[in-house]
């Protein structure tokens, strides 16, 4: 994994999202055959903008807490092994399945968490598509948010910056330094069939696209 871009923007907002992502196409960065992140809807209006042929994921970690925060404390538990059998189903009709039966446990008494594991659920499963041993990067932004504890320790440290410059300009050089620590990612000889279009159901693939990228 390698960092892209850094760049300043308004909360997250599809404006500033969008800015970046034309700023990376431009200088040549083809679609991602999958984009993860989390709730918040500014980069998935700005994906539908620049980039609408790549396929979205939703970070569970955050789906997770989001259902957890509206059940009772003493139900947590219980709650949380229902939601990591859908997060770590070896296939996506045994997740749809615990889905349907948590569903079905739970609307009763905890509506408002089924509403909320239920609401963006496409983009819960995307993963599913991918190859089997990509899984474990795909399914939170855990690959993103690790890199990005270093940043935070650094700019608490320094509080207040006068210029916004100077603040992005830190957080870049804290991530090329972090950068040279980052975990290899599982089954890389899988990358360049996947980057070519190969399709996988269940984490199997089931068609012949080409093994390399041409040349």
């Amino acid at each position: 994994k390698v960092v892209l871009a850094v760049d300043s923007g308004q909360r997250e907002s599809t404006a500033s999202w969008a800015a970046l992502l034309r700023d990376l196409k431009a200088r040549g960065l083809a679609a991602p055959r999958l984009t993860i992140a989390d709730g918040h809807l500014g980069i998935w209006g700005a994906l539908a903008e620049v980039y609408p042929e790549s396929a979205e994921q939703r970070c569970w970690n955050h789906k997770l807490t989001n259902v957890l925060d509206r059940v009772p404390r003493k139900a947590q538990a219980e709650v949380r092994e229902w939601l990591r059998k859908m997060m770590y189903a070896e296939t996506r009709s045994a997740c749809e399945a615990a889905r349907k039966r948590f569903r079905a446990q739970y609307r009763r008494c905890y509506l408002q968490a089924v509403a909320t594991l239920e609401r963006d659920w496409e983009r819960l499963v995307s993963f599913f598509a991918f190859p089997e041993p990509h899984w474990l990067h795909l399914r939170t932004t855990n690959i993103v948010e690790s890199p990005f504890a270093v940043v935070r320790l650094r700019t608490t440290a320094g509080k207040r910056y006068k210029k916004v410059a100077n603040a992005t300009a830190l957080i870049w050089k804290v991530l090329c330094v972090a950068e040279k620590t980052f975990r290899r990612l599982n089954a890389p000889e899988l990358l360049p069939a996947v980057y070519v279009g190969a399709q996988y159901e269940d984490g199997v693939r089931v068609n012949n696209a080409p093994e390399r990228v041409a040349a």
